[in-house]
């Protein structure tokens, strides 16, 4: 159960930092974990010892050091927000040390991997095959987020733009490009769309909208579709995602030898580090090329 302290920081949260939803979820769950740990001492009568062994043993309970992290995140700025309310005089997180983690290399797909995504959607039949391929385009013309992606208005995409404006984490706007290929896709798919209109009642907002809650496709279920593609496509499914569609995008643009600070811009990262991680996959990649390709690098 959440304690009114909590579900002060969480609204404080929502309302100044203007946190995700998802951030917010992810954060009343870090807490309830260790208000759970800590037993009836609670986040509000831990001294620093007790706040330190939990931490500690979150290793041994097998949780990754990308989840650590954040569970550290979470608790010291509660801390930092308790202070600021007068509920406690000090800090008792102050001395956690972020976990070490190696950042992974994101998973990508080649350029002949994504034209056999495309080909086994057009393989299906209806209106399926069609919106598939408008997904797919958009997803790796734009380099949009899965969330971006399925939240696009209709009315966004009806007079055939060069560029979407899309509103990313935090509420920043940034332009995403959609190329030739990825607005015929849209096109075809606004034909499908539009025939399955209701006759009474007003039209969807949403661009790809779906029976479910949101009334939009949900991200679960472009995973499946994706899934599907890939296999029919000859792909491994553990290598194909909505999120990996994103990695492609930046990926390949680095490759073709795109500026790293456009790339950033695209795909609406703040901070430029997190962008030059695709360097590492694009500069693998070449050196592949270049060993299976350079005459001095064969070994016959």
């Amino acid at each position: 159960m959440t304690t009114p302290q909590v579900e002060a920081f969480l609204e404080m949260m929502a309302v100044e930092r203007d946190a995700s939803p998802h951030t917010l979820s992810a954060y009343a769950r870090d807490l309830a974990d260790v208000e759970m740990a800590l037993g009836k001492v609670g986040l509000l009568g831990a001294d620093e010892g007790a706040i330190e062994a939990w931490f500690s043993g979150l290793s041994t309970r097998g949780l990754s050091a990308a989840t650590a992290a954040r569970r550290r995140s979470a608790v010291r700025q509660f801390y930092r927000f308790a202070l600021g309310e007068g509920w406690r005089t000090d800090d008792p997180s102050r001395r956690l040390d972020a976990p070490k983690q190696g950042r992974p290399l994101p998973r990508t797909l080649t350029r002949e991997e994504v034209v056999g995504l495309l080909t086994a959607a057009a393989g299906r039949e209806g209106g399926a095959g069609v919106r598939m391929i408008a997904l797919v385009e958009l997803a790796y013309a734009s380099g949009l987020r899965v969330s971006e992606l399925l939240s696009l208005r209709v009315e966004a995409v009806r007079r055939d733009p060069a560029y979407l404006i899309v509103r990313g984490k935090g509420g920043k706007e940034r332009l995403a490009p959609l190329n030739a290929s990825a607005r015929e896709a849209v096109k075809a798919w606004l034909v499908i769309r539009d025939a399955r209109r209701p006759e009474k009642g007003p039209d969807s907002p949403w661009l790809f909208p779906s029976g479910a809650a949101s009334g939009h496709l949900t991200p679960r279920r472009f995973a499946q579709m994706l899934d599907q593609a890939a296999i029919d496509a000859g792909i491994e499914r553990a290598r194909v995602s909505p999120h990996v569609l994103r990695h492609a995008f930046a990926t390949h643009l680095l490759e073709g030898g795109a500026d790293l600070r456009v790339v950033q811009t695209l795909l609406g990262h703040a901070d430029i580090a997190t962008t030059q991680i695709y360097t590492h996959v694009a500069t693998d990649r070449l050196t592949q090329v270049v060993n299976r390709h350079h005459p001095l690098a064969r070994d016959d």
